[in-house]
Order: C-alpha cells, then structure tokens, then sequence
C-alpha cells in the first residue's frame, strides 16, 4: 500500500458518503416545491402540511451534503495537487460558475424559505422554493460538466511547455456529450430517491397510525411518491440506454468492461449473471441475453462491441506500455447492482399503488418492510452507478490525458494521507448517526399542526413587513 492506494480510497469514500445526500437534495427540493405549488393553487390543508413536513426532511438533508461536500474541493488540493495544477484551468472553471451562481441562489433563497413563513408575499415565499430548486439542479449541471471532462475531455489544449491543459473553448466544456446525458440521468436518479422517501414515510404512518387524523395526507404521499418513483424508473431507463451508447462510443473500454467482454463480438450477449474467476478473466458459467450488449451499445442488435483485449492492444500502442483495463469484477457487478437496486425501487412502487387500489388502506407488514427499504435501493443504485463510472474509466483520471497514478500530490506521505482519511471516516461516521437520528426523529413525528397558518389565498401578504427573526 502506498499513498496513491490510501488517496484514492479517500476520495472514493468521501465520494460516495457524499453522493448518499445530493440525490435526495436534489429531487426532494423539486417535489417540496411541487407540494407548495399545489396547495398555493388549491388552498388544501394537506398539501401545507405535507409541504412542511417533507421541507424539514429535505432541510436536514441540504445541510449534512454541505458539510461533506466541502470536503471534496479541499482534497484537489491536499491529495491530487497534480490533478489540480494540470486540470484546473478547464475544471476550475465550472466549479467556480457552481460556488457563485448555482450554489449561492439555492443557499440565498433556501434562507428565505426558511424564514419567509408568514413575513414574505405567499407567491414570492413560493417563487423561494423554486430558485432554491433550481440553484441546487443547476449546481448538479455544473459540477456533472466538470466531471464529464474528465470522461470525454473537450475544448482545451495542452500547453507544450508547461504541460497544463488549457481552456479553449468554454461552451463545448459545458455542452460535453457526456454531460448532456448525464445530467438527465442524473436527475432521474434523484427523483427515484426523493420518491422513494416519499413513500416510505408516508407507508409507514398510513400502516402504523391508521386512525390518525391525517391518514388522508399520508395516503396521497404514499400515491405521490410512487408516481415520482415510477416516472423516475422509466426516466433512468431512457437516459441511460442514451448514456450506454454515448459511453461505447468515447469510453470503449469502460462497456467492454461492464460485461467481461474479452474478445470483440458481434452480436454480443448481456450476462445477468456471471460466475468465473476472481480476476474476470475466464467465464465459468453465464446467463445471458442474445443481442442485448450489442443494442446497449451501439443502437442495433447485431452491433459490433468491442473487447478488451483488442481496446488494451490499441491503448498500448496509442499510449504506451501498461495495463488499460479496469478492476473487471467491479465494473461488472457495480453495473448490475446499479440496475438491480433501481429496478427493485420501482417494482415496491406499483406493490404500494397496487395496495391503495379503489380507496383501500394498505396495511401488509412485508409491504411496510419494502417500503421502508426503498429509499436505500436507490440509494445503493445511485451510488454503485457512480462506482461503475469511476472505476470504469481507470487507469485514467484523465482519460487519455492523464493517469491516476500521475495525478496524486508526489509531497503528501502514506502516513499523512493515512491519518486525514482516518479522521474524516471517523468524522462521516458520527455524521452518519446524526443524520439517520434526525431523519428519523422528524419523519417519526408526522405532519405538523398548520391551523395557525393562513389561508392560501390570504391578500394582506403584500402588507406584510419583510422581517426575519433568525
């Protein structure tokens, strides 16, 4: 084990640990919104209620994925200065659009939401939430261009005396192919987790407290968030069969991988299952799809996929002596973790609608132990996805610009590298359980009482002094 090890476990877990709060940052802000939206329009109690109820639970959440999202920008510098100095002319740029634009609209009015209850106009309160929801998705494009060059680098030069790439040509960064499929994705995946926390908090009290008096508030949660999760699954499937082809065609290397494909075929079957040796390299018995592969790739069922033996044979000679090909049992089963843990999301989804059918109150208790693991499977599909993109475009960090060893900080020691990534373990631990114990506590306390709050169509609100008790 070296320093290069450590750093990129480092960055992998705090990655990862990071990632569990952004996608349900992201959709919950939409789908908060979406609730206010609805009872502005109505004046239906439960749509207030379920849109302060869910808000607090979105709060939470934004809170714990800024302190672990500082995080990330503070080790381009201390475990990937190299990185740093050769990349960030292009990635600064994008990141730098996120901090001062993106995330100080979503930052400025999330403050206002908070603290507009009752002081600010009720469209101006509402227009809060929508900006907020906007800054946070537009902080997703942003930080999602600035990761998709490093997947299919564009608009730059590499300055032959300094080494460094440069930025050329600013609106190709942002309108990468990659990004603009990825976003999307990304976005789906996203609402296929803010739904599901929809659903599981709204099952739970439907089951558990069934006399309660705003059991009508939860069962329409519960039909909401399932939608949410439904369109969300066929959103995922859509974009990602796009990003499948996009990624055949600038990332050859990374399909041939998702498969354990050796040797270039044509057609080419998808696996559900595999099982060979502990290096991927030889199959000992598969379940397979005829032409799966292939369309997954490249559009047609009889298309060409090529393998990795032939892509290694080419990167050698294209780069250099050394090994091109990535860790093949994780790029294989982080593939279908991926699939397997959305699909499941959305299967619970119909069970939950299936249950509420013809006003019916569910009350199975395998059905509420699905439910509540829903959040998780999304969750594990969104963060497994971003294994398999990670891991899939190694040895690269750059790719076919720069290699991961070459990007680590050559000043930083094993042992230094060591003990930060010993305390932020144990710092994202105890994160964890304040996390967990507070989604819980506020989830665990349902709806709040709102008949102090005034009517939707209130007109004095212009009238109202724009004060803010803090």
């Amino acid at each position: 084990m070296d320093a290069l090890d450590v750093a990129r476990w480092q960055f992998g877990v705090t990655t990862v640990y990071h990632f569990l709060f952004v996608p349900l940052t992201i959709g919950l802000s939409v789908l908060v919104a979406i609730l206010q939206t609805m009872w502005h329009r109505t004046g239906n109690e439960r749509y207030l209620k379920l849109t302060k109820f869910y808000g607090k639970l979105f709060l939470i959440n934004f809170a714990m994925g800024v302190v672990t999202g500082i995080v990330q920008e503070f080790q381009f510098g201390m475990n990937w200065s190299d990185y740093s100095r050769f990349v960030g002319d292009i990635f600064g740029a994008p990141l730098a659009i996120e901090a001062l634009v993106a995330f100080f609209l979503e930052s400025t009015f999330i403050g206002l939401w908070i603290f507009g209850w009752d002081r600010l106009p009720k469209r101006a309160h509402l227009a809060s939430i929508w900006a907020a929801a906007i800054g946070t998705n537009l902080s997703a494009y942003f930080i999602l261009a600035a990761n998709s060059f490093m997947q299919n680098p564009v608009g730059y030069r590499i300055n032959p005396d300094s080494g460094r790439a440069e930025l050329t040509d600013f609106p190709a960064v942002l309108t990468n192919k990659v990004a603009l499929i990825t976003f999307p994705h990304t976005l789906a995946g996203s609402f296929l987790v803010a739904g599901s926390m929809i659903v599981a908090v709204g099952l739970w009290h439907v089951i558990r407290n069934r006399d309660s008096a705003d059991t009508d508030a939860y069962r329409f949660a519960t039909k909401f968030g399932s939608w949410v999760v439904l369109v969300a699954s066929a959103a995922v499937l859509f974009t990602g069969d796009i990003q499948g082809k996009i990624m055949t065609d600038v990332q050859p290397m990374k399909m041939a991988a998702a498969e354990g494909l050796y040797t270039t075929e044509s057609p080419a079957s998808f696996s559900v299952l595999t099982i060979g040796s502990l290096d991927g390299s030889r199959e000992v018995f598969a379940l397979k799809i005829p032409y799966l592969l292939s369309f997954l790739g490249t559009g047609d069922p009889h298309g060409t996929v090529r393998g990795i033996d032939d892509l290694q044979a080419q990167y050698a000679t294209q780069y250099g002596p050394g090994s091109y090909t990535p860790i093949i049992p994780v790029t294989y089963w982080s593939f279908r973790f991926m699939i397997t843990f959305g699909l499941a999301a959305g299967a619970i989804a119909l069970l939950v609608l299936w249950s509420q059918r013809k006003g019916r109150t569910p009350s199975s208790k395998w059905l509420l132990r699905a439910g509540l693991a829903m959040p998780v499977l999304p969750l594990l599909a969104n963060s497994f996805g971003w294994i398999f993109t990670e891991m899939g475009r190694q040895p690269w960090i750059v790719f076919g610009e720069m290699l991961t060893r070459n990007g680590v900080s050559r000043s930083v020691s094993l042992t230094e590298v060591l003990t930060s990534f010993t305390a932020f373990t144990l710092i994202y631990a105890t994160l964890a359980v304040i996390e967990v114990k507070l989604l819980l506590r506020y989830a665990k306390a349902g709806v709040p009482d709102v008949t102090d709050q005034p009517p939707a169509d209130d007109t004095d609100d212009a009238e109202r002094p724009l004060a803010f008790a803090y």
